[in-house]
C-alpha cells in the first residue's frame, strides 16, 4: 500500500495548471505533473482520469451547487429568479479564488481541446439547472428557455469578470462576479422587454 500524500489532489492540481501555463495543455504529460507535485503518477491516476480532468474535475460540485440552490428558491421565485439565485452562489464559488480561476480561464481558452471540453461542462450545466427547474414543477419549454438564457447571462459576467484587472476584483466590490451575473441578468430582462413593446 502506498504512502498516504497530503492533500495529494490539490498538489497535482496546482502543478498540472503551472506546467499548462509555462508550456500548454498539449506539451505536458502527465509524469511531468506528477513530478512537478512531488507524486506518482499512480497517484495522479487515483484522483484524476486524464489531465483534461485536472482543469474540470469541480463538475459534479458545481451541478449539486447550482440544482440545490434552484431546488431551495422560494416557492414564490419565478423559473428566472431561481436560476439566477443559483448562478450567483455559482459566481461566489469563483469569486473565492479569482486568481486561479484567471489561470485556469487562460489554459483553457489557449486549447481547442479544452474549449470543446468546456462546452460539454456547460451544457451539463444547463441540463441540470433544467431538471430542478421540471422539479419545481416548471414546463419544459419554461424550463429551458430559464436554464439557456441565465447561462447566457453567466457566460457574458464571467468573460467580463476574466477580463478584469486584478486590482479591481475583490476588495471593491466593483469586479465581483456574482454582482456581474446579477447585472447580467438584469440587462437581459431588459433587452426582452425592449423586444416585447416593439
Amino acid at each position: 500500500m502506498g504512502r498516504w500524500e497530503p492533500n495529494s489532489r490539490g498538489r497535482l492540481a496546482e502543478a498540472a495548471l503551472e506546467l499548462y501555463a509555462e508550456q500548454g495543455f498539449e506539451k505536458t504529460t502527465v509524469t511531468e505533473i506528477a513530478e512537478a507535485a512531488g507524486l506518482t503518477e499512480r497517484t495522479f491516476f487515483r484522483h484524476f482520469a486524464d489531465k483534461r480532468e485536472v482543469l474540470f474535475y469541480g463538475t459534479e460540485m458545481a451541478l449539486d451547487m447550482l440544482t440545490r440552490a434552484i431546488a431551495e428558491a422560494p416557492a414564490s421565485a419565478s423559473p428566472m429568479d431561481a436560476v439566477g439565485a443559483a448562478l450567483e452562489s455559482f459566481g461566489a464559488f469563483f469569486q473565492a479564488d479569482p486568481e486561479r480561476v484567471r489561470r485556469r480561464d487562460a489554459v483553457v481558452s489557449a486549447s481547442t481541446e479544452l474549449r470543446e471540453r468546456e462546452l460539454v461542462k456547460l451544457d451539463a450545466f444547463a441540463s441540470a439547472m433544467v431538471g430542478a427547474l421540471r422539479e419545481r414543477g416548471t414546463p419544459e419549454p419554461t424550463a429551458c428557455l430559464a436554464a439557456e438564457a441565465g447561462l447566457a447571462a453567466f457566460k457574458v459576467a464571467y468573460a467580463q469578470w476574466v477580463a478584469a484587472e486584478p486590482g479591481k476584483m475583490g476588495r471593491t466590490g466593483e469586479q465581483e462576479l456574482p454582482q456581474l451575473v446579477r447585472k447580467a441578468l438584469t440587462e437581459l430582462q431588459e433587452l426582452l422587454a425592449d423586444r416585447g413593446s416593439v
